[in-house]
């Protein structure tokens, strides 16, 4: 498996932001092939958000829609682009 974090530092607001409009993610997030899960998370200092691929083609690809997804429809949040850590998960439990 592979997880890719996206790290939007000063942006706490863009976790409800991205909530609100769960259909959407889902729609452009879901067809990436072997795609296990993702998960936004709201912290006290910006928006985490994870994905858990089969491999690392999925979560490069999942990467690669999610960065195109905000460019189109929040192009404000596309200005500060995320810090991306992306890596094979070594424990699961």
């Amino acid at each position: 498996m592979y997880a890719t974090l996206r790290w939007y530092g000063g942006n706490v607001e863009l976790a409800d932001q991205l909530a609100s409009r769960a259909d959407e993610i889902k729609a452009v997030i879901g067809p990436v092939q072997g795609l296990r899960g993702y998960y936004l998370i709201r912290t006290d200092g910006g928006t985490v958000s994870i994905t858990v691929a089969d491999d690392r083609s999925g979560a490069e690809e999942s990467n690669s829609v999610a960065a195109d997804w905000i460019r189109e429809n929040m192009p404000e949040v596309a200005a500060s682009p995320p810090q991306i850590s992306m890596g094979e998960v070594v424990l699961s439990l």
